[in-house]
């Protein structure tokens, strides 16, 4: 398939899976085929012995705008709408089993669906404009995978800043919390987060796994699936 024509794609260059929402003209909005292509091209990224390291990044300069509302908001409904909560929780149980480092290019805006992914990398690299919004308490939902990537890797005070407070917080805001492990100027988010994965990546394989199973040993689930139907589900 041309990668124009799929909602999620992937690049290896020397050990870096580069995967890539992309559907641009809707600035990567998530919908079930994005979702089901996303936890595939995890999945591969995770089983290629070649890979060392998974970068996740969107088309277009930007991250993800969450949710495509008008999908979701279609009538008739698309057909993956049933099979759609079962999708995402796949990309999220797969992005907390993959023994694997993980970077995020933070570009632009992370929003709701869109800050879920951001939140669950390993290191999130961010431009000094760009921005993360876990905006769901303004619409009245639970910001299920939000909450649960923020439980598990931050402090209670951030997690409530992030989500009970509702607001944008910007690169630096996010460094300063501990959230993005970098910002850098807007322009040179990608390239920054092609330089640190590739450097990562160049370390011995065997240290670079060990390192990241000692750093989840201490999870208070065995698999991502039973972290995230609890949190979900309580």
């Amino acid at each position: 398939m041309n990668p124009s024509d799929d909602p999620v794609f992937s690049t290896r260059e020397g050990g870096v899976a580069e995967i890539v929402l992309n559907r641009p003209a809707r600035r990567n909005a998530v919908t079930g085929p994005l979702a089901k292509r996303l936890h595939e091209e995890i999945v591969a990224a995770t089983e290629d012995d070649e890979v060392a390291v998974l970068l996740l990044r969107g088309a277009g300069g930007a991250f993800c705008s969450g949710l495509d509302l008008g999908e979701f908001r279609a009538d008739p409904p698309p057909d993956w709408m049933p099979a759609f909560s079962g999708l995402w929780l796949d990309v999220h149980a797969a992005l907390y089993d993959c023994p694997k480092p993980i970077v995020a290019a933070l570009e632009r805006f992370a929003i709701n669906a869109g800050s879920a992914l951001a939140l669950a990398a390993d290191l999130l690299v961010a431009g000094e404009q760009a921005f993360l919004h876990v905006g769901e308490i303004q619409m009245g939902m639970a910001a299920p995978m939000n909450m649960a990537w923020l439980r598990l890797r931050h402090p209670e005070g951030v997690a409530a800043r992030l989500a009970i407070v509702g607001r944008r917080y910007t690169g630096p805001e996010l460094v300063r919390m501990g959230v993005a492990a970098e910002v850098v100027d807007d322009d040179a988010v990608l390239d920054r987060s092609r330089e640190l994965s590739q450097t990562i990546a160049g370390y011995p394989a065997h240290g670079i796994r060990a390192i990241k199973q000692t750093i989840v040993r201490g999870r208070p689930a065995a698999s991502g699936r039973e972290w995230f139907e609890s949190v979900h589900g309580g």
